[in-house]
């Protein structure tokens, strides 16, 4: 089941303007030199002060500009268990676990509904998922490589699949089906293009709580220019492993060796942290910045819905005792990033004091 929780208030205290930033950095779809759970264990609690300077947020829009919004954290309880986690197994293998579990969505009925048609493409090369009217979440490092936004991100696009045929009437039977329609005639979408009028970022990941990049503010948000009028998805606080059915969860996003195509997958969870989810879901980069969802029932209702709990942050490699292991990660939505991801859709905390 899905519990109400009571959120924390992201505050804004005050916003200045910054240099533009050069738009000049290579994007990767694969990092290095991050902090991953091995490195969080090691790591104090953040304190306060801390965590208000790692909420603060950079916004770019699409003229080049570029603000910084430092903010307050209210009503907050620190958790002095710092970074415990659960393991379930060791990992040894690339971003394919075994037999390839993904599945290729073809079917258009499937791939322009709901929950397939929230998936989104960003024109960096990412995935994302649409999470309002007018925004989409995806992975900060889509955007920004710790340093410097990527080449790309300035005339930044997001590609939303076609649902409607010419002339926005209904679909005709018979074997008279316009290419438009259908998207193209191999079953792959197509894609309607719309441009994004914001971008925000947390300053946690510029920063790094130990100097490295922080994969647990590896998440950003985009205001589109214009509405959509689909389904959307709702965000979710993560719950732990043990609430999760079977442990496992869900995404879909635009692998890149399966070009053009949507890949839709599930897979249990193998360890958390308090901000990152490990996982054997099969996936190659592309699909990155895909949000992760899980179905649970609404309190007190019969009622199942979907939500989204996390965004995939792709594969990653960590040095383990001079070891090099790899691994599938998630960014987890916990209560303050649920906050401030709310406080960027509304402009303002009163619709965000529960999730």
């Amino acid at each position: 089941t899905w519990h109400l929780k009571k959120i924390p208030q992201i505050v804004r205290e005050r916003t200045f303007s910054l240099d533009n930033p050069k738009f000049e950095a290579n994007s990767k779809l694969e990092l290095n030199s991050v902090c991953g759970i091995e490195c969080q264990r090691k790591l104090p609690v953040p304190s306060l002060s801390e965590l208000k300077d790692l909420l603060s947020y950079e916004t770019v829009f699409e003229n080049g500009t570029r603000t910084l919004t430092e903010v307050n954290v209210l009503g907050l309880v620190l958790d002095p268990a710092g970074n415990t986690t659960t393991r379930r197994s060791t990992r040894k293998k690339r971003q394919i676990y075994g037999t390839d579990s993904r599945f290729s969505i073809y079917d258009k009925r499937f791939m322009t509904n709901f929950p397939f048609n929230t998936a989104v493409k960003i024109s960096t090369g990412c995935s994302g998922i649409l999470i309002s009217p007018k925004h989409v979440l995806t992975a900060a490092h889509c955007l920004h490589n710790g340093k410097d936004y990527v080449k790309g991100s300035k005339r930044l696009r997001v590609g939303l699949m076609k649902t409607k045929s010419k002339g926005n009437g209904r679909k005709r039977k018979g074997p008279k089906r316009s290419r438009r329609e259908q998207g193209t005639s191999d079953g792959m979408p197509s894609f309607q293009w719309t441009r994004v009028k914001s971008t925000h970022i947390p300053k946690g990941w510029f920063k790094g709580v130990s100097g490295d990049i922080a994969l647990d503010y590896d998440y950003a948000v985009l205001e589109l220019k214009r509405p959509h009028k689909r389904k959307y998805m709702e965000l979710g606080i993560s719950p732990t492993i043990k609430m999760m059915p079977g442990s496992m969860i869900h995404f879909s996003g635009f692998d890149n060796d399966r070009s053009g195509q949507l890949v839709y997958r599930f897979c249990s969870i193998s360890d958390e942290s308090n901000d990152l989810f490990y996982q054997y879901c099969d996936a190659e980069p592309g699909s990155t910045g895909s949000g992760i969802y899980l179905r649970l029932k609404e309190p007190n209702k019969k009622k199942w819905k979907r939500k989204i709990i996390a965004v995939y942050s792709g594969h990653q490699w960590v040095d383990i005792n001079g070891e090099q292991q790899d691994y599938n990660v998630a960014v987890r939505i916990t209560p303050l990033k649920y906050a401030q991801i709310c406080f960027w859709i509304h402009g303002n905390d009163e619709n965000c004091t529960q999730g």
